[in-house]
């Protein structure tokens, strides 16, 4: 009997699912480090022959570690520990404080905004990583914490890189199964996105009015700071910065230069580190190996619900229980992929959803509504595109369910706990949950109202 055949086994499905639930509880609990109970999951399936050694190791479309995901994140990680030594982060810092007349929540909503705007034409991971560290300057010139402007940062990075087919991995996937360009999505999603994120600011008034009470004195000590001061390192900033520059613009055209983005990161990084004098074992230290190494074993153990079967089992369940009703299709597929991908990354679930889409307008077609028509043309329906906006939706914006909902979430929770400020998943789940409810509750509206009123239902 075929390997394949055997791990999808009930034995094997329960075996899986123990291991896995039960890591997440654990990571629920906080009693041990996050990083340790990943690996620990990650090495148990591979001891017992749910993950091959290949299997775990080598990427697909929806199994094994994604390495590109992993040297994105450590190629920028290298590239923002040198940029950061020349002070631009502290200019920056201090300029939007100043911009924000020292006003906690205007400074928040400002760079919530900023960070959502960068995430639309940038991967919301690197965003994050150069947002994070101008937040931490800004908390300490005002005498408060952080952690309120890190989960808004959050918050905003998933909700902006929904807007675009480069903004978020799920979305550049639904592009690439459904033949989806660039501006489609962002005619499609883009709008309730701005509506979104303007929902999401005046939330963010009322949820953190305790935490963001303006304080005269900061206030005045902040419009004191002299951003000229900020720049410690005008040399390094000479050559850093160009290198910055053409990173970030080289991730917009990545597409055309038939690059990916891991190899963007890294040619940046290996640049930067050439043409510098940083010793490399300084830059390396500082590179945060707990996180990358929390996604390895993230990425096994998912790797393991695929093989198993029940992620596929769980999306099937989900298209069978409509029984080809758009409407509630549309809406069963925006809320299920928002809940699961706040629990099971969203990259190995919209893997396996893309194709269950792609059959059921296949059925369409064979029932003669669309016939004799082309692929193209098949998963383009007016009928089948609701589904499509309906993934990309539930699945980018629920990322901000849980603190490992989405890779952002767990970047940011790694630099956090390095600079002393725990981002902790209960302390991220009653916030992000909130918020995750409030846009996937407005995307519902949109898709109705937009897609399917004008299908007649």
């Amino acid at each position: 009997m075929e390997t394949e055949t055997i791990v999808r086994t009930l034995p094997w499905q329960i075996l899986t699912a123990t291991i896995f639930v039960g890591a997440y509880a654990f990571i629920a609990a906080e009693k041990i480090h996050k990083t340790k109970v990943a690996i620990a999951g990650a090495s148990l399936m591979m001891l017992l022959g749910i993950v091959p050694h290949h299997a775990a190791f080598t990427e697909t479309e929806s199994t094994g570690v994604s390495w590109n995901t992993v040297f994105l994140l450590t190629g920028m990680m290298i590239l923002v520990n040198i940029v950061k030594r020349t002070g631009i982060f502290q200019w920056i810092a201090i300029r939007s404080a100043k911009l924000g007349r020292g006003n906690p929540f205007t400074i928040c909503a400002i760079l919530s905004v900023v960070t959502a705007v960068l995430s639309a034409n940038l991967d919301n991971v690197t965003t994050v990583l150069l947002i994070a560290p101008v937040t931490f300057f800004i908390a300490e010139a005002l005498s408060i914490s952080p952690v309120p402007f890190l989960i808004c940062e959050i918050i905003a990075s998933n909700i902006g890189g929904t807007a675009t087919l480069i903004g978020d991995p799920p979305n550049i996937m639904i592009g690439s199964a459904a033949k989806l360009g660039f501006m489609p999505f962002v005619t499609n999603l883009a709008p309730v996105i701005v509506v979104i994120m303007v929902v999401f600011v005046v939330t963010v008034r009322f949820v953190f009015r305790r935490e963001f009470v303006p304080s005269s004195e900061a206030a005045a000590q902040v419009m004191k700071l002299d951003e000229s001061k900020a720049i410690t390192d005008f040399a390094l900033l000479r050559r850093a910065g160009p290198v910055m520059l053409g990173t970030i613009v080289a991730f917009v055209f990545h597409g055309y230069l038939h690059l990916e983005p891991a190899t963007v990161a890294l040619s940046g990084a290996a640049l930067l580190l050439l043409i510098t004098s940083v010793e490399p074992h300084e830059i390396l230290a500082e590179v945060e190996w707990p996180t990358l190494f929390f996604f390895i074993g993230l990425f096994i153990m998912v790797t393991g619900m695929v093989r198993v079967g029940l992620i596929e089992m769980m999306a099937n369940w989900l298209l069978g229980v409509t029984k080809g009703n758009i409407p509630a299709m549309t809406m069963l597929i925006v809320w299920f992929s928002a809940f699961a991908s706040a629990i099971i990354d969203n990259i190995p679930f919209v893997a396996t959803m893309n194709p269950l889409i792609i059959d059921v307008a296949k059925g369409l077609a064979a029932h003669g509504e669309i016939a004799r028509a082309t692929f193209t043309q098949i998963v383009h329906a007016p009928q089948v595109m609701p589904l499509w906006w309906a993934l990309s939706l539930g699945a980018c914006l629920g990322g901000n369910g849980t603190i490992i909902g989405a890779s952002a979430n767990v970047v940011v929770a790694g630099i956090a706990e390095g600079n002393g400020y725990p981002l902790t998943f209960r302390s991220f789940l009653k916030y992000g949950m909130l918020f995750m409810v409030e846009s996937v509750a407005i995307a519902s509206v949109y898709l109705w109202f937009r897609f399917l009123v004008p299908l007649g239902h």
